[in-house]
């Protein structure tokens, strides 16, 4: 349960005074929904209102506040003209601009022969001084009320600066006392406030220094936030590595999956397989992340990691993010099961009525060994007879909850996660610090070199041309277009407009495929290309990981400069799978910043996977390296890796420091960092605390 003292932070917005209905609806565009995420929700500039000027010495283009007295008003003379009113000052004449605003207003608030003070932008108009929409308009005795300096937050329209900055205080006025969490030694050394004047001081910043990320407050903040993330892993680690079954097979099934399989196991195979089955062995609960590049053959370390458990007599699962992805896994294990000679299954939400009924009670009688599916491996009614191993595949689509929620289908059961997505160690240890770390760093022999081009899209008729000739050799091809949560509608009309040119360029031969189709339609138009009726497939990045079909050799990327690295070097993955070697046409919207640039050219120049993952992690940061434009939430709201990867290292020493001394959080810092883990929503690891 969330401690009573932060029931104020995690109310709604609309319980703040001034945020209606209408008004949540705008803050919830900008992922602000309760009145925590407001806190979070950081200045990224400032607007200072100290200049006072006379008109006359008043500078274009620079923001002052002046006291002056109004004149004259000025009527539209035609429809689209701005209301115009002549104030003045002993200096000057300042002139302030109004668009489509109500004469009544600006009747009552700005009252011939008053005395006003406005601040805004004042401009040079010809030789007349303006300032258009002033920002603040008040009577002389009021002009306290003008804040000397403003804080400048991320809007989005309908929203304005000072209603932003009213809300924001609103949300500062509910901040209760907390307990100290944070060891005194280490406050005092980085002289760093206390947890609510910290808070305070991240939305009141005076000068522009006061904006930058190395402030005291903001790393205090920032340092609360890995040491929330670091004790919640080392919980949930901690837990993890209690006492399990050991799992060790005698090795009889996995032999015959071996010899099934087209070409001999890697180095790097048989290194892992040997970590994990030291794991199984082992009389605690196997908790191990597998970072494979595309390609590496993780699919494969899996299965034969999952054949040890029903070796002896148990069951194993694997969950994937995505359908289309269940699938694929599906139809790559079913021949190698075929050849062991077991039982496998596949439950995903399409599954309904007496077909999912009787897999799960085939799941409850152990009559399957090895099920994959999607989220619906963990729904309350699908109960396991036995279940020892559970693999989550593509883990970074997925949190700490998933993974718990699918080792509570047994019995002390081993975890294995999975990810395409090569990450640098620091994120690792960020993100996956609670688990071991296996990396595939080599692919399979026979894989062929992608030859990696990049394309302005002024040369797209001729990119077309080159798929029409891919075509009629009898390869397959990849259309890709970018589709991210901020611009869904948009990017949805133009990889539908993308497809129809398309199909009429190849009549009958392009398919599509994103994620808003139905389940149906998009299976078909997957087996239509992967068949061949359709050659070309033109999507989204639905078809980001684990689409395999070899006869596919041209993946065209359009506006690869909005895709991460990471989902580039994916996508590039699904070609160069056949005989034949694959071309990867990144195709951008010109001109290149310095750093767009340096990445795309980083994808010609390599396609070794971690590498790109570093680079990436250098040029971008940590929030954008997974894809989670397209895919996700950054992993911390107020904690940078660029900038704070000193104070991960210190948050984790003292994490471990602290549950080596009061494991059970029972003391009185014990007891702060409970609240800390609810603050910060590690709310998983608290419940698995509260549990034992």
């Amino acid at each position: 349960m969330r401690p009573e003292l932060l029931f104020p932070l995690f109310a709604e917005v609309t319980a703040l005074t001034g945020v209606g209905p209408q008004v949540g609806r705008l803050l919830g565009k900008l992922g602000l929904r309760r009145v925590v995420d407001l806190l979070w929700h950081r200045p990224i500039g400032l607007i200072d209102r100290r200049a006072r000027p006379t008109v006359a010495a008043a500078r274009h283009g620079e923001i002052a506040t002046i006291a002056v007295r109004v004149d004259e008003h000025l009527k539209p003379r035609a429809p689209g003209r701005p209301y115009r009113i002549v104030c003045s000052d002993p200096s000057g004449t300042l002139v302030l601009v109004f668009f489509h605003a109500r004469e009544d207003y600006l009747l009552r608030t700005l009252p011939i022969g008053s005395d006003r003070v406005v601040s805004g932008k004042v401009e040079l108009y010809g030789d007349e001084v303006q300032m258009t929409h002033p920002d603040h308009i008040v009577p002389p005795e009021r002009a306290d009320s003008i804040p000397p300096v403003e804080p400048v937050y991320p809007l989005t329209a309908g929203l304005s600066p000072k209603l932003m900055a009213k809300i924001t205080a609103a949300a500062i006025g509910r901040l209760p006392d907390l307990p100290e969490w944070n060891d005194t030694a280490l406050l005092a050394r980085e002289r760093w406030p206390a947890w609510k004047p910290a808070v305070t001081a991240l939305h009141a910043p005076v000068a522009a220094a006061d904006i930058d990320p190395g402030t005291p407050a903001r790393r205090r903040l920032a340092y609360d936030e890995l040491l929330a993330s670091q004790l919640a892993l080392l919980l949930v680690r901690g837990r993890a590595q209690r006492r399990g079954h050991p799992v060790e097979g005698d090795g009889r099934l996995r032999r015959r999956a071996i010899a099934a399989l087209p070409y001999q196991l890697t180095e790097a195979q048989n290194r892992t397989l040997a970590e994990i089955d030291a794991d199984l062995r082992a009389p605690r609960r196997m908790s191990r992340l597998l970072q494979g590049d595309v390609g590496s053959g993780k699919t494969v370390v899996a299965f034969l990691a999952m054949l040890a458990a029903v070796e002896c007599g148990r069951q194993a699962a694997l969950m994937a993010p995505t359908e289309i992805l269940a699938r694929q896994h599906f139809a790559t294990l079913s021949p190698l099961a075929e050849a062991a000679g077991i039982r496998l299954a596949l439950l995903t939400g399409r599954d309904k009525g007496k077909a999912r009924e009787r897999i799960i009670s085939d799941l409850a009688e152990g009559r399957i060994d090895i099920v994959v599916g999607t989220h619906a491996l963990v729904q309350a009614d699908v109960v396991y007879r036995a279940l020892a191993v559970a693999v989550v595949d593509e883990q970074h689509r997925f949190g700490v909850e998933q993974r718990v929620e699918i080792a509570g289908k047994g019995q002390s059961v081993d975890l294995l996660a999975m990810t395409a997505t090569p990450i640098p160690r620091t994120l690792t240890l960020a993100l996956y610090g609670d688990m071991d770390v296996s990396r595939l760093d080599e692919k399979p022999a026979g894989r062929k070199p992608v030859d990696t081009r990049l394309v302005s899209l002024e040369r797209l008729e001729e990119v077309i041309a080159a798929i029409g000739r891919t075509l009629e050799h009898g390869n397959r091809a990849y259309w890709v277009c970018p589709l991210v949560e901020e611009s869904e509608k948009v990017d949805l009309a133009a990889v539908e407009e993308r497809h129809r040119v398309l199909a009429e360029r190849f009549p009958g031969r392009a398919a599509l495929v994103h994620g808003s189709m139905k389940a149906a339609a998009r299976d078909s138009a997957m087996r239509g290309f992967a068949g061949g009726e359709t050659p070309l497939l033109v999507a989204t990045t639905v078809i980001e990981v684990g689409v395999d079909v070899p006869a596919a050799t041209v993946m065209v990327v359009e506006q690869a400069e909005r895709f991460g690295l990471a989902q580039l070097h994916q996508l590039r993955g699904r070609i160069g799978r056949g005989a034949q070697p694959g071309t990867c046409l990144l195709l951008y919207r010109g001109p290149l910043g310095e750093t767009a640039k340096a990445r795309l050219t980083l994808m010609r120049e390599t396609d070794d996977g971690f590498r790109i993952a570093e680079e990436d992690l250098r040029l971008r940061g940590a929030g954008d390296l997974l894809g989670t434009r397209q895919s996700g939430v950054p992993p911390f709201r107020i904690a940078s890796l660029d900038t704070d990867s000193d104070l991960l290292a210190i948050a984790r020493d003292d994490a471990r420091l602290v549950l080596e001394r009061d494991g059970g959080l029972e003391g009185p810092r014990g007891a702060a960092l409970r609240v800390l883990l609810h603050l910060f929503e590690r709310d998983t690891a608290a419940r698995l605390f509260q549990r034992g």
